[in-house]
């Protein structure tokens, strides 16, 4: 999904990538698909014509729209809310499903419960060394009981942040829903960060407990993850209770008092409970995600919010339908996680989860989850296809993936040569590739393709139903046919209710350009018949693989570095990643450059970040380009490394820095 930050003004439009059209139509819904779709069901029960018509009616009538969702997604309130919109303290701030009591999770679980839905598998898991798992609704909603009776042992409750930094097993739906269940608050966590990244966010949210695991497995090896959890909680007095689900069997370090084994803490837990009365608009999740500047942002998220929206697209989009299983590859502490669990048990689907490498034991290891396990639909990142082409079409042709309907993807922009090898060598050229690009900010997405109308490759059908979207040039007017920036001029259910203990930086990073206008950070672009094309960010805000990393972050590593007196932390193009880091260092007086140096400056990033984050390259220059006002201009590093017009620098303050990183991007691409 799209990635936000601050922004400085308007763009010089040399800062505006390039964008041609011309691409061809390669797939178009057959008469049975749409007939059968959640989208054209929705439009007949409201009597609207088709998409277009949807459209114009969700984005100016959201109260409406609104209404139709919770409605056609079967939320279930405790007690019913007297408006669905409030805006008197403005777009910026609205309140949603006002005076309605809701605990997301009575709709996710509760409602399956003496029903057909009861028997049918909610989750289905694999690990990477073969182990296997199924829970039908009724198994989850007991383990999910279980769990919550745990945690109110624990004397945690309503309000209560709790961390979640697990690979992806069945334990970490239980522990999820069940924080959510007691009223708690669920801090998703990437499994790959190394601690400081962990201690962070859990020591900003003041969370008060830490499921976590021994370990994971990739690629046929033990991967650590409770030292780095232990390390992490040094900085984090607030977390006094800890829970470890023995994955695989590796001794780790033991806080008697503070640390419970998964396995023995829910031995004793008590039967079934109610979940917590909660209010509609009480928050349930803080997912962080990382800007331009400052610390990490904690993007609030709502039972009436992000699940609904979660859903909304789920259904809207990919199209899934009762029983169906959907696999998105994701890692928890991505939004894509949260949206899988709610998304699929609120449309009494079937999640897929695999906790291991895609590519283990072979390059055919994805293909091989189809078969085995029937999927119905698949959520893969540009990334990863990219890395399996190498491999030609071979480890896909020696699987049956006839029970795939749908493909999708998000994370980050195609390129036409990899969407159209999904297309044709994955999907043989009958399967749409339901692209889908937001952020952790909007629950889920602005634009996404849809089973009603055409696709072309790397495209978008258009805006999701309900989010007001447009494409602005530098002066906030609408533009079509050429590259703008992206924005959303009206609320939707989804939206973050505003930073965690931060109102201002919320306001300042996405309504402060044009008033009442939510400007996203991405470029876009609408061609002449109609469908959308996201074309990266137009801000600082780094994504590798699909995994966003605000600058500041890596910049903090590395000065904390006894030879690093400034930093500056940049994404360039990658053919398999989307995205590389690359750093730019001023050293301290006493300090010279090396190959030494610069591999110990690429590894405490990896240390402290994780190790997916690590640096391509390290550059070291004498001075960085500033403004007068001594802030960095990253724009001007990432354009000067990558022999870019820098464009408008007019306010920097020592423009030959600019030369000094070209030399130096020269001599270690040489």
């Amino acid at each position: 999904m799209g990635g936000v930050g601050a922004r400085d003004g308007k763009r010089a439009m040399s800062e505006t990538p390039s964008f041609e059209f011309g691409g061809e139509i390669v797939w178009r819904p057959d008469q049975e698909t749409a007939r059968r779709c959640h989208l054209r069901r929705f439009c007949d029960r409201h009597g609207l014509a088709g998409f277009d018509e949807l459209m114009e009616r969700s984005a100016r009538d959201i109260r409406w729209f609104t209404s139709a969702v919770l409605a056609h997604l079967d939320i279930r309130f405790e007690h019913p809310y007297e408006k669905v919109l409030d805006m008197t303290a403005g777009i910026e701030r609205p309140r949603w499903c006002v005076g309605g009591r809701l605990n997301i999770t009575a709709s996710c679980l509760d409602r399956q419960i003496g029903t057909a839905v009861e028997a049918r598998h909610a989750l289905v898991w694999e690990g990477e060394e073969g182990v296997m798992r199924t829970l039908t609704y009724g198994d989850l909603a007991r383990e999910v009981d279980r769990c919550a009776a745990a945690l109110r042992a624990l004397g945690l409750g309503k309000g209560d942040a709790v961390g979640l930094f697990m690979p992806m097993t069945p334990e970490i739906v239980t522990a999820f829903f069940a924080v959510v269940r007691i009223g708690g608050i669920v801090i998703p966590l990437f499994s790959g960060y190394g601690p400081s990244a962990v201690a962070s966010r859990l020591a900003d949210a003041e969370a008060k407990a830490l499921f976590t695991s021994d370990g994971a497995f990739r690629r046929g090896k033990a991967v650590a993850l409770k030292p780095i959890a232990d390390e992490a909680l040094q900085h984090c007095p607030s977390v006094r209770h800890v829970v470890v689900l023995r994955r695989t069997g590796q001794n780790v370090a033991w806080s008697p008092g503070r640390d419970h084994d998964w396995h023995e803490w829910l031995s004793d837990a008590a039967g079934p409970g109610d979940p917590e009365s909660t209010e509609a608009e009480d928050p349930l999740m803080i997912i962080y995600t990382s800007g331009t500047t400052g610390r990490p942002k904690g993007a609030v998220h709502t039972h009436c919010g992000f699940p609904v929206k979660a859903a909304q697209d789920m259904a809207f989009g990919t199209d899934v339908q009762f029983g169906d299983r959907i696999y998105w590859m994701t890692d928890m502490g991505w939004m894509m996680g949260p949206w899988l669990l709610f998304g699929s048990t609120l449309l009494c689907g079937t999640m897929f989860l695999y906790d291991g490498a895609p590519d283990a034991p072979g390059p055919d290891r994805v293909w091989a989850l189809v078969e085995r396990h029937g999927l119905t639909h698949l959520g893969i990142a540009p990334t990863l296809v990219r890395s399996l082409m190498k491999f030609g079409e071979g480890p896909v042709k020696a699987h049956d993936l006839s029970s795939l309907r749908v493909l999708a993807s998000t994370g980050e922009p195609w390129n036409p040569a990899s969407w159209l090898w999904l297309f044709r060598t994955v999907g043989g050229g009958r399967l749409p590739i339901i692209n889908y690009s937001g952020g952790t900010e909007i629950s889920g997405g602005i634009v996404m393709g849809n089973l009603l109308r055409p696709l072309k490759p790397c495209a978008f059908s258009g805006p999701c139903p309900g989010i007001a979207a447009d494409v602005v040039d530098e002066n906030g007017r609408s533009v079509r046919g050429q590259v703008g920036e992206l924005v959303i001029r009206a609320p939707w259910i989804g939206m973050t209710r505003g930073f965690w203990k931060d109102p201002a930086r919320y306001l300042e990073t996405y309504w402060s350009r044009w008033p009442g206008v939510w400007v996203h950070g991405d470029f876009a672009a609408v061609d002449g018949d109609g469908l959308w094309y996201i074309l990266g960010r137009s801000d600082d805000t780094i994504k590798i693989a699909g995994k966003r990393l605000g600058p500041a972050e890596v910049e903090s590593v590395l000065v904390s570095d006894p030879a690093v007196l400034e930093a500056a932390a940049i994404g360039v193009p990658d053919e398999v990643k989307g995205q590389a880091l690359v750093v730019v260092c001023v050293l301290r007086p006493g300090h010279a450059a090396s190959e030494a140096l610069a591999a110990s400056l690429r590894a405490r990033v990896a240390t402290e970040l994780g190790k997916p984050l690590q640096p391509k390259a390290v550059l070291f220059v004498a001075d960085l380009p500033k403004t007068r006002n001594a802030k960095v201009m990253r724009r001007v590093v990432r354009a000067a490394y990558l022999g870019q017009d820098p464009g408008d620098i007019s306010s920097l303050e020592n423009p030959m820095a600019i030369e000094e990183i070209r030399r130096a991007a020269l001599e270690a691409q040489t």
